[in-house]
């Protein structure tokens, strides 16, 4: 995914590079946010589970605008969103009259999440914004099977508001508020396990401060 990033900034700088003015925004956002996923296991018989939980993460971003009104951005999150380590015993079975009690251990990590965003300004202060996000999904798995998940990439899609307070030395800081939702994975197999995750969305707010140039 990082060669797409490089290849979006190379893209805003070159459209800035053209323009007699930059028009260009640079900064940093920390973020907080509260998450529900949904999904299901196929062992044999099917198991539904649902999850939710709250993260902390920073990113960084830089803005193109075009106008008084319009920009396009990316931002990117560098470190990895760290799920909480679930364990389970299931029983395997060896034979055809036996079975063993297994352990299993599966931890997730979300990583380079990168999001594709056009906002508008509604006033002077206020914005709204649309954008397109993707995340790889890493398993890490210790499974009492010797079996392992494949990793797996997640698109998806958001939306927010903002207010945004500019200074005379084009220093800005914004608080935003956003919804955010990603598509259903195809499933992740482990022999003749198949887990599908059919549901992962959540809502957060940030703080962002920056630089216009």
């Amino acid at each position: 995914m990082k060669k797409y990033l490089i290849a979006i900034l190379f893209g805003l700088f070159t459209v800035s590079q053209a323009s007699a003015e930059l028009g260009v925004n640079v900064g940093i956002s920390g973020s907080a946010g509260l998450f529900a996923a949904s999904g299901k296991e196929e062992a044999g018989k099917t198991v539904k589970g649902h999850e939710h939980g709250a993260a902390g993460w920073y990113s960084v971003f830089i803005e193109k605008s075009f106008g008084d009104r319009v920009s396009i951005g990316v931002d990117y999150v560098p470190d990895a969103l760290e799920s909480e380590t679930t364990e389970s015993r299931r029983s395997d079975k060896t034979t055809s009259d036996t079975a063993s009690n297994v352990e299993n251990k599966i931890q997730i990590d979300f990583e380079d999440l990168t999001t594709v965003y056009l906002s508008v300004n509604l006033t002077e202060n206020m914005y709204a914004k649309v954008g397109y996000m993707k995340v790889d999904v890493i398993t890490n798995e210790s499974l009492g099977t010797g079996s392992t998940y494949g990793d797996t990439d997640l698109d998806g899609q958001t939306i927010g508001f903002g207010t945004n307070v500019t200074m005379d030395n084009g220093v800005f800081v914004r608080a935003e508020a956003n919804y955010m939702t990603f598509d259903s994975s195809e499933g992740l197999t482990s022999g003749d396990n198949t887990v599908t995750l059919t549901n992962l969305d959540g809502v957060s707010a940030s703080l962002k401060i920056g630089k216009s140039f």
